[in-house]
């Protein structure tokens, strides 16, 4: 929530806008980033760790939108993007003295040798990154660590080492947020969890004076096949402003509007999911993928079939349900007319089709 009157308070929101969570697992600031921008804008969300990406793609791809990249690249990956980003986001890994109230295993693990090897991480994360933020783009650093060798002393270090301006924020007495100030007069907001409701939290933006301007060097290789494959999925999905890509044997679609963005950063970083994955065609036909269902852009014309509770609860659990209220073949399993995900409807059964690694497995009582 903070993060959001961060940007509010420094960024134009209503402008299109290149932004980067270089931190995202597992993807909640990721999705309100995703919430607060405009659609015209690209969001990259970055995780480091490969065993954290998926279930931050999952996250995204509940959000339904399409101007996305999920991708898995060290700080450095992004030093030949110079100048790409409005806004980098650094939620930084820490000794997590924050969250010492809900994690015991967090203060077990704590020390002040992990507070230094974490200052040091976070330093050098920070300047691999910075490279990729423009002139006056906007870098949020934020730890849920209470140690100043992980907080007020990294913001002297960004001013001293690097072009950037902080940038003081307004806060409301009843957020019960404490201002912090450094002997650099930088300042930065601290979350302490008996005053402000939730955990330990630690934020502080910059603005960058001396960035430069990305120039695209390389061509563009990923080739749009929009007229070839609209037969296949025009009935699945409204393809007004996206380009159709085919990766593989999957087809993807892309905001025409981000088409460049999109195709350079295929180019420069590891991407492991783009825009909306539509499905995979066989025999000139869609098998459409959870993603669609889950899309803004899945067409009106979309059987949709809404379930009572307790079937609604056996298609999350992947279980095998019997309804006398749904019409055969693909069509959406939908709970108060949210869409869940895919059911293919057979004369004598349901295939469930909701992904096997959301599926609820804890039992109802």
């Amino acid at each position: 929530m903070f993060l959001e009157q961060a940007l509010k308070q420094t960024v134009d929101l209503s402008k299109p806008l290149r932004v980067l969570d270089l931190c995202a697992a597992p993807g909640g600031k990721s999705t309100h980033l995703q919430s607060l921008i405009s659609k015209d804008s690209l969001l990259v969300a970055n995780e480091v760790i490969r065993q954290r990406v998926n279930i931050l793609k999952d996250n995204l791809i509940k959000w339904g939108g399409d101007n996305v990249i999920v991708s898995n690249n060290d700080p450095k990956n992004f030093e030949n993007l110079k100048g790409f980003f409005d806004v980098i986001v650094v939620d930084a890994p820490c000794s997590g003295s924050g969250l010492f109230r809900r994690d015991e295993e967090a203060i077990e693990e704590w020390s002040q040798n992990n507070v230094m090897l974490c200052s040091q991480r976070q330093q050098r994360i920070l300047a691999n990154v910075l490279p990729a933020l423009k002139e006056d783009g906007v870098l949020v650093y934020s730890t849920c660590s209470y140690s100043p060798e992980e907080d007020e002393e990294i913001l002297d270090w960004l001013s001293q080492e690097f072009s950037l301006s902080n940038c003081r924020l307004q806060t409301k007495p009843d957020w019960m947020i404490t201002e912090v100030s450094t002997s650099n007069n930088n300042y930065g907001y601290r979350f302490w969890p008996h005053l402000a409701k939730g955990e330990g939290f630690f934020l502080a933006a910059f603005k960058n004076n001396a960035g430069e301007d990305f120039r695209q060097k390389t061509k563009t290789i990923m080739k749009p096949a929009t007229k070839q494959l609209l037969p296949i999925v025009s009935k699945w999905v409204d393809a007004k402003g996206m380009e159709l890509i085919q990766v593989n044997e999957s087809i993807y679609a892309w905001p025409e509007s981000l088409y460049n963005d999109f195709d350079v950063l295929v180019q420069h970083l590891r991407v492991i999911y783009s825009g909306t994955l539509l499905g995979v065609p066989m025999h000139q036909k869609l098998v459409p993928d959870h993603a669609l269902a889950m899309s803004t852009h899945l067409s009106e014309d979309v059987e949709k079939s809404s379930l009572d509770y307790e079937n609604a609860i056996a298609y999350l659990q992947r279980e095998n349900f019997v309804s006398t209220s749904v019409k055969p073949g693909w069509q959406i399993a939908a709970s108060q007319t949210f869409p869940l995900g895919w059911m293919n409807v057979l004369p004598n059964r349901i295939n469930n089709y909701y992904p096997k690694g959301l599926r609820i497995l804890k039992k109802e009582n």
